[in-house]
């Protein structure tokens, strides 16, 4: 399964793109894409939009995975992230991919072990699960690493959860 993973952000929103095979992952790619501050917020969305595009058109994940919405005490700051995660989910969906959403203390849970690990720990994580010499930079792009191999780990789940709504079953035992 090739998975595109995605932490959403307006100045910078990292992404990656990790194959796995079993429970092995592998590197295809990752980065991020960014904006400048002094650019008007249609044109950065469209920016986003038009290079998050490129990437799925280039690597044709699967399945995305992308962060869900950390609320922050600044509302300005949350409505431009939420903008960015709208334009990051419609590229995605355009793209054809289902697109998955996690926490971040399920994203921190999958990797670590535990829910309220901090950056740094996820970040050796991410190094250690993909055999890097070093963790991917920016932190946004090592974050969208994270949110990838989350998914993967969640997949299977998530998968088995879907085939049995489509069989009509409402309770699982």
């Amino acid at each position: 399964m090739r998975i595109l993973g995605i932490d959403p952000g307006y100045a910078i929103m990292g992404w990656s793109v990790l194959d796995m095979k079993g429970n092995r992952f592998r590197a295809v790619d990752y980065g991020s894409i960014t904006t400048d501050a002094g650019v008007e917020m249609p044109l950065r969305l469209r920016h986003l939009y038009s290079e998050l595009t490129a990437v799925i058109e280039r690597y044709r994940p699967e399945e995305a995975s992308i962060e869900e919405l950390f609320f922050n005490n600044n509302a300005k700051t949350v409505i431009h992230v939420g903008e960015a995660r709208g334009v990051a989910i419609l590229a995605c969906v355009n793209g054809g991919l289902d697109v998955y959403e996690y926490t971040p203390l399920q994203i921190k849970q999958a990797l670590v072990g535990y829910g309220r690990a901090d950056k740094k720990q996820v970040q050796a994580m991410v190094k250690t699960i993909l055999n890097l010499e070093q963790v991917p930079r920016p932190d946004d792009t090592a974050d969208a690493v994270a949110a990838a191999i989350c998914h993967g780990h969640s997949a299977g789940a998530v998968q088995r959860l879907e085939k049995l709504k489509k069989r009509g079953m409402k309770r699982i035992i």
